[in-house]
């Protein structure tokens, strides 16, 4: 079963590639405070058409090469109202 993550794009400089963050909260194993934690991926982007902002989702494959592994499914739309 593939990953699927929804992150924000940061960085379109490489072509035909994007780096997304995805941002998740985790607890300390003694104090249970929750902190966030920030993991960045490569993922293919075949059109060039993503720019830093743009929320995505991403789903694993197989490499596409050394540190690709994700390609970028769609532009996840923001719910109206919701203010971040």
């Amino acid at each position: 079963m593939a990953r699927k993550l929804i992150g924000k794009v940061i960085s379109d400089k490489m072509n035909k590639t994007v780096i997304v963050a995805i941002e998740r909260l985790k607890a300390h194993p003694i104090y249970k405070k929750k902190y966030k934690v920030t993991t960045k991926f490569k993922a293919h982007d075949e059109e060039n058409s993503y720019r830093p902002g743009d929320l995505v989702e991403i789903i694993e494959t197989k490499p596409i090469s050394k540190q690709k592994k994700f390609i970028v499914i769609a532009k996840v739309e923001k719910k109206k109202g919701i203010k971040k």
